[in-house]
């Protein structure tokens, strides 16, 4: 793995090439050239110009999309005919499913779902459910926030406003009472408290990644939630559901964007929960929680959603490289092992 090609010049693709570039030779692709000073190469082009991709990305030995899940699968497949290694942040489950197909006959990888949830949070429950002889319950839950809310959402758009939707809209995949399931996203309402603060979490789709497959059959409980402060889900559902503003996603995503910009102070909230027993025949618990906050990286502030986001993807990358992850077909999240992905140069960020 040497020259790497990126897709998507956004917040976090453009740093997702600066620490890519530290090591491997790095190229960006976007729509437009990005306004800000690159330390690598950016070409600029239309992402569903085929021709074009099918000329580029041939070229190179790896790809990885930064872009909204609903332009993955075309540089998945290009990726996959070439035998170009593939990976990506979504979080759309018939994204994951399509390039999984292409992953049973491929001679790359093919690594959906390496960002934050689906990715790092899957890891890390994994990596306490792994402590434990028998399981009864894995709890995930992940918040991205700005720091200081205001307004009744107490919400704003630092991640791509296609996939929040997207997430709030498709129906979550569980394990329930033992059983493999769907349920519907926007609900499973719960509070949770952090630090002396309020937050709610409720079900949202993706977050849980291949995990319902990995777990089936082992324990009673498994599920993702995403954590936002007090009243955010019942807003959205009266704007989704109510105004049937589900219909019209693109005029949906316009609205959020306008009225719930960016800001610089956010806060990534990740917390896992597992129960279980351990050797002992004992009923025992563990948790792991972490609030990051933005920091700079080469002398530029970056929000934690970005580099968290970038950390993540790029963490998965350095272990392919270095051979301690599989080296062709489909890689599952939860058999990254939390310890080796720590011990890469951006998982030591996560310390």
């Amino acid at each position: 793995m040497k020259n790497i090609l990126v897709f998507g010049m956004g917040k976090v693709g453009s740093l997702v090439g600066i620490l890519l570039n530290k090591r491997f030779e790095v190229n960006g692709f976007d729509k437009f050239l990005p306004a800000e000073t690159l330390p690598f190469k950016v070409i600029e082009g239309d992402m569903q110009n085929t021709s074009l991709l099918n000329e580029l990305i041939p070229n190179y030995d790896t790809v990885v999309s930064c872009l909204p899940y609903n332009l993955n699968l075309p540089i998945a497949k290009i990726a996959h005919q070439h035998g170009v290694h593939y990976f990506d942040l979504t979080e759309d489950v018939h994204t994951t499913d399509e390039i999984r197909k292409m992953a049973e006959q491929s001679t790359s990888v093919m690594a959906p779902q390496c960002g934050l949830a689906p990715g790092l949070i899957g890891i890390i429950g994994a990596e306490l459910a792994s402590r434990f002889e028998k399981l009864r319950d894995i709890e995930l839950r992940v918040g991205a926030l700005p720091r200081f809310p205001n307004g009744l959402l107490g919400y704003s758009f630092t991640w791509s406003p296609a996939g929040v939707i997207n997430e709030y809209i498709n129906d979550a995949e569980v394990i329930q009472n033992g059983v493999r399931k769907m349920v519907p996203s926007l609900d499973g309402w719960e509070s949770i408290n952090i630090e002396g603060r309020d937050y709610e979490a409720f079900s949202t789709s993706g977050g849980l990644g291949t995990m319902c497959e990995t777990y089936e059959g082992k324990l009673d409980t498994l599920n993702y939630k995403t954590i936002r402060y007090p009243g955010h889900m019942k807003l959205m559902r009266f704007l989704l559901y109510e105004l049937i503003m589900k219909e019209n996603r693109e005029l949906a995503e316009k609205i959020l964007t306008e009225a719930k910009p960016p800001v610089a102070e956010d806060v990534v909230h990740v917390y896992a929960v597992v129960e279980g027993w351990k050797t002992n025949g004992k009923l025992a618990r563990e948790e792991y929680f972490k609030s990051f906050n933005p920091i700079e990286i080469d002398g530029q502030q970056w929000r934690a959603i970005s580099w968290t986001t970038a950390a993540s993807l790029v963490s998965v990358i350095e272990l392919v490289a270095d051979k301690k992850l599989p080296q062709k077909g489909f890689i599952k999240q939860e058999d990254i092992k939390f310890d080796d992905l720590l011990a890469t140069s951006n998982g030591r960020l996560f310390k």
